[in-house]
């Protein structure tokens, strides 16, 4: 018997498999410098920030075209990821 894979991306093949449909509020969504936002990748774009930060809450520092620059708290560390608006979502 083979030793089944246990990579980053193993489980998520049955969640892309879903079928979700992006909505127009998704795409347009839009935030301001400064914001409080939350990381939540969908599985409907391809381009998605990594899976080790879903649920993680950031702040937008920078807009880079239609992306966002969200500054996260990894461990003692600053991180910066650029992801679009479809990935995030208003915190509360």
């Amino acid at each position: 018997m083979v030793k089944r894979s246990r990579g980053s991306l193993s489980k998520s093949t049955k969640r892309s498999k879903k079928t979700k449909k992006l909505t127009v509020s998704d795409v347009s969504r839009k935030f301001k410098l400064g914001d409080k936002v939350l990381l939540c990748p969908t599985h409907v774009v391809e381009a998605r920030p990594p899976a080790r930060y879903r649920g993680r809450h950031g702040k937008i520092i920078e807009i880079r075209g239609s992306n966002y620059v969200v500054e996260i708290k990894d461990g003692g560390k600053k991180k910066q990821i650029i992801t679009s608006s479809v990935h995030i979502a208003q915190s509360r």
